[in-house]
């Protein structure tokens, strides 16, 4: 295995197997692409780590999409809880991300709030759109356990009978911009063949042995950009007989809103309703809610169709 990489590894996520295990990986970091999808809105230091998590979750599990058009999306959604509603979505290496939450409320509680605190009883939904065949695959989880990735696991547990484990962690670069990186792991479905299911097992020594050394992968080296991603992975397996790297994907910020597609969907309006929409200047204004963008389109460019 070689381990060539970036001195600075960022926007990247890279995947493996471990055939002799029967286990297959991705592994990530955020840098760049990360400040400037935080950047577009004012967030604090609490909800911008809440997001960073979500979008290198987001990220890990995007790019097991074989489809490269396909859409992998993330929601995190509450009554009751501080954060309202949390969405990420991964096309194509691209990720956008935003957070709804309540200001005030968040003032009240410390610097390291517990993930009950922020959403209080609230579920997790990840949802895989192939645009190729389009097939629609979703899994909805509660919001349990100490971290977005315990809920993760919960999901490909549940919808899938699939042992999984997922590892993320931030930290801050001499700058103060925030960086976020992780690790996903599971089992191959291949490895059961002519085998009883692993969720009917006690036990499952090949997958206790790859989960406990995942285990052993902390936020700080996650998140250190000077490791390359292709390390980390050596520093885990180096003692299997085999561990095959896959080729890396570049990630970037990727909102997908865009002016001409917005007045498509404004046309369809019937003009009054439009009309209803402006305000005392006869301008419509719609708000990206990913990227902050303002669109403000003028009533007079509506043209009425012909009769």
């Amino acid at each position: 295995m070689t381990t060539a990489a970036p001195t600075t590894d960022l926007d990247r996520v890279v995947g493996f197997t471990i055939p002799g295990r029967h286990a297959r990986g991705r592994v990530t970091r955020l840098g760049p692409a990360l400040d400037q999808i935080l950047s577009a809105h004012a967030y604090p230091p609490v909800i911008e780590r809440l997001l960073a998590e979500a979008l290198t979750l987001t990220a890990l599990l995007g790019a097991t999409l074989k489809d490269a058009e396909g859409q992998m999306t993330l929601q995190a959604q509450t009554q009751g809880g501080i954060v309202s509603l949390m969405v990420c979505d991964y096309k194509n290496g691209e990720l956008r991300g935003y957070v709804q939450f309540d200001a005030e409320r968040l003032a009240r509680l410390g610097k390291n709030p517990s993930l009950y605190a922020l959403f209080n009883k609230g579920h997790l939904a990840i949802t895989f759109d192939q645009a190729t065949t389009k097939e629609r695959y979703q899994g909805i989880v509660p919001l349990d356990g100490e971290s977005l990735g315990e809920a993760a696991e919960s999901y490909f547990l549940q919808s899938e009978q699939i042992p999984s484990l997922v590892r993320l962690g931030t930290r801050r670069d001499a700058n103060g911009k925030l960086i976020a990186g992780g690790i996903f792991l599971q089992h191959l479905p291949e490895g059961e063949a002519g085998r009883e299911r692993l969720h009917v097992r006690l036990d499952h020594p090949e997958w206790q042995h790859v989960e406990a050394l995942g285990s052993t992968m902390g936020a700080d080296e996650l998140a250190d950009p000077a490791i390359p991603l292709e390390s980390l992975v050596w520093r885990l397996f180096n003692e299997e007989p085999e561990v095959r790297i896959l080729s890396g994907t570049a990630l970037a910020r990727g909102c997908r809103c865009d002016a001409d597609y917005i007045q498509q969907v404004l046309a369809k309006f019937p003009e009054s309703e439009r009309a209803d929409m402006a305000d005392e200047e006869g301008v419509i204004t719609v708000d990206c809610a990913f990227c902050s963008t303002k669109y403000r389109l003028p009533l007079a460019d509506f043209v009425p169709p012909a009769l």
